[in-house]
């Protein structure tokens, strides 16, 4: 059960301040919407938030569970539970989705000493676990021989990174605008895939519209 909260948030990026002031507090399994216009700073709250080194805080605090992660790097974050679908995934030829997928649920698994599953699977035991969440997010089952998001279509791309929150189980997940670039039909399938992930009480921050709590950026 993770509470993300954040407190009178400044950053800024190359000297200039983006985050002014965000104030954000959230419960377990609730779905946020992160609202503005562009350039408001939906972007910069997500990839601060994740510990980007290109964005600086200059005051304020993040907590997870109370404690603070602002001096944690990334992959310090990551293994606290912080989870980031990109915007625009990166495509990665000649590494198999599905080997991906195994490494950092094995990985993620060891780091956090998890009780409630096992901390390393074997091929065949992983296979069938990710055949259930392929179901779960309206995916074909011979998705997992193609490339980590190679020849991907947005849609794929996009539900692609909803399969990793189900199969990696973080506490926090974080959509950057996971409707950019998809038709209605992708847009409510993608929708209907991140509804059933944040059942197993992931909390989920996304700058998507179909949330009911938000968050409006660049007001004054």
């Amino acid at each position: 059960m993770a509470v993300l909260e954040i407190k009178d948030l400044h950053a800024k990026r190359e000297g200039k301040e983006i985050l002014k002031g965000v104030n954000l507090k959230t419960g377990p399994g609730e779905i946020h919407a992160i609202m503005g216009p562009n350039g408001s700073g939906k972007s910069t709250l997500a990839y601060t938030i994740l510990g980007h080194p290109k964005y600086e805080v200059t005051s304020g605090d993040i907590l997870l569970d109370g404690e603070s992660i602002l001096n944690m790097s990334a992959d310090e974050r990551s293994k606290k539970g912080l989870f980031l679908a990109f915007q625009y995934p990166t495509e990665v030829a000649g590494v198999g989705y599905s080997h991906f997928l195994r490494t950092a649920y094995n990985a993620l698994s060891k780091s956090l000493g998890d009780q409630n599953r096992e901390v390393f699977l074997t091929v065949r035991e992983f296979q069938n676990y990710l055949k259930k969440n392929l179901d779960q997010v309206g995916l074909r089952h011979d998705f997992l021989s193609r490339y980590l998001n190679e020849g991907f279509s947005g849609g794929e791309k996009k539900r692609s990174e909803v399969l990793q929150m189900a199969v990696l189980q973080p506490k926090i997940s974080i959509l950057d605008e996971p409707d950019s670039g998809l038709d209605i039909d992708a847009v409510q399938a993608v929708a209907k895939a991140i509804s059933q992930v944040s059942r197993k009480d992931a909390t989920v921050n996304s700058h998507y519209p179909l949330c009911k709590n938000s968050q409006v950026l660049g007001q004054a």
